[in-house]
């Protein structure tokens, strides 16, 4: 190998110390790794044009404080425990250092070992009865022959859209499609260069961050929340301030006047309480952020799977303002492998998150999206909807006679709409989480706030009470099956933690 070095004999910094800084910041970058070989003094001393003995003197320097290993008659090597990494800043640049005396480095190095990424599982990694885990469509619903005809159709017109770069913030059709979805069914009247085409939802929180949240700004979040938003916003560098979720969804009244802030909510189908915002809250959060000059991050993840009663309309077909950024995604519809969703950006800030988006990635794939705008296009999308609403209102319903069959009196909540209920456990149950270990041993997945994708900071009372049950990717006969399990090995005191036996 050889190290991409250049030095200059005309400067006024010795050699020496020109290969030394050079191989110092390739180590504390991590472009060389711990442990790794680094080509012989005689190699670079060719490579450079510079004599071996001074290649030798900046090797052994670099040994002498600690960044390589020198072994004799093997080689060179990068020290597998470099000296400091957390504090690094490149040569000649000293820390810029806080009002609290903390260099940014310092802190940023410390924060990422403390990084949280939501709760994800590969449900044909696990060998279960059934999995109750949320937001899962059912595998059998993807429209697969109609997909396949529209491939094979986008294909065979692709042309160049295969081999050259598109528009980064998506393709055209599909963000008209999307704008013609939006206006009958959520009642947002923009125009397609309002939307921005990301990977999933989560996609569009990113872009949402990198326009909105610097280190220490203020990030105001449902309790519980969606562990994605909430562990995004502090990677960040955000302080989370954590709002009470009621049966009208996030308490409005308890929002400080904290001026440029952000505000992530998921009005019409909370997660994971499932509750709706109710439309006197969503117009005191429309003026709260007016007031503030704040901005809303209305996450709309399953809103076109509705089983009673015509929705509210959307928070951003209600602002005036100019303060919502509306999320949107095809994870929860159609698939997550899709990896489609999209974003529809306030005027206001549209220029600069194209520039976001463009320096991001360029652009999601070409094909899925053209694939996606005509099934949209062709009246294939409310179809395929129509579908799996009556699919899983079915094994909605199943869900409920089963817990009502096996537990009585339960407590459900947010099973008006989406892919997932609550369900709060009789008292005399052990604490969920002790459950969910119970369940798994009888082959059911069943999850607590906090594994099921939450995060509910403590706040929530008797938190401890409610367990997470997604119902539209099990089968019918599965979720029977499930709860029946459930039910028997509660009553059995089967438990790894030695639950004490459930009254049923």
């Amino acid at each position: 190998m050889s190290l991409r070095l250049k030095v200059s004999k005309v400067s006024n910094e010795s050699l020496q110390n020109q290969i030394f800084e050079q191989v110092r910041t390739m180590i504390l970058e991590e472009t060389l790794k711990a442990g790794e070989p680094l080509p012989s003094t005689r190699m670079m001393s060719e490579q450079l044009g510079i004599s071996r003995n001074t290649m030798t003197l900046a090797y052994e320097r670099l040994e002498a404080e600690g960044y390589v290993d020198m072994r004799k008659s093997v080689g060179t090597f990068v020290a597998l425990q470099v000296p400091g990494v957390a504090t690094f800043t490149p040569a000649g640049e000293p820390p810029n250092v806080d009002d609290d005396g903390s260099a940014p480095c310092e802190r940023i190095a410390l924060r990422s070992d403390e990084l949280k990424s939501q709760a994800l599982v590969n449900a044909s990694l696990r060998r279960l009865t059934a999995d109750f885990w949320p937001g899962r469509p059912d595998p059998n619903s993807f429209p697969l022959k109609m997909w396949a005809r529209l491939i094979a159709n986008c294909l065979r017109s692709a042309g160049a859209a295969l081999t050259e770069y598109r528009d980064p913030l998506g393709v055209r059709e599909l963000r008209q499609a999307i704008v013609d979805h939006l206006r009958p069914t959520r009642g947002i009247m923009v125009d397609a260069e309002q939307v921005i085409i990301v990977g999933g939802s989560q996609g569009g929180l990113n872009l949402a961050c990198r326009l909105l949240v610097t280190l220490g700004s203020s990030a105001f979040v449902e309790s519980p929340c969606y562990q994605g938003a909430a562990y995004l916003f502090e990677s960040f560098g955000a302080k989370l301030h954590p709002v009470h979720v009621d049966d009208n969804g996030i308490d409005v009244s308890k929002l400080p006047a904290t001026q440029n802030a952000i505000c992530y909510v998921t009005p019409s189908h909370q997660f994971p309480l499932g509750v709706t915002l109710s439309l006197d809250r969503r117009l005191e959060l429309l003026a709260w952020a007016t007031r503030t000059n704040s901005y809303i991050i209305e996450d709309d993840y399953d809103s076109d799977i509705r089983y009673r009663g015509a929705p509210i309309a959307a928070l951003k077909a209600l602002d005036r303002c100019e303060r919502v950024i509306y999320v949107g995604t095809f994870s929860k519809s159609m698939g997550a492998g899709l990896r489609i969703g999209y974003v529809v950006m306030p005027a206001t800030l549209f220029d600069a998150a194209r520039h976001i988006k463009t320096l991001t990635n360029n652009g999601q794939p070409w094909l899925p999206q053209a694939a996606l705008a005509d099934f949209i296009t062709n009246g294939s999308y409310d179809r395929h909807l129509r579908r799996i609403r009556h699919s899983y209102q079915a094994r909605r319903e199943t869900l409920l006679a089963a817990l009502q069959k096996h537990f009585g009196g339960s407590t459900i909540v947010g099973d008006n709409a989406g892919m997932h209920l609550v369900w709060r456990m009789p008292d005399q149950l052990p604490p969920a989480n002790v459950v969910e270990k119970i369940a798994l041993k009888a082959g059911v997945g069943v999850y607590t706030l906090n594994s099921g994708g939450a995060v509910d900071f403590g706040v929530m009372r008797d938190s401890d009470r409610y367990l997470v049950l997604g119902f539209t990717a099990p089968s019918e006969r599965e979720i029977s099956i499930g709860i029946s399990r459930l039910a028997a090995a509660l009553r059995s005191g089967q438990s790894a933690g030695k639950a004490p036996r459930a009254s049923l």
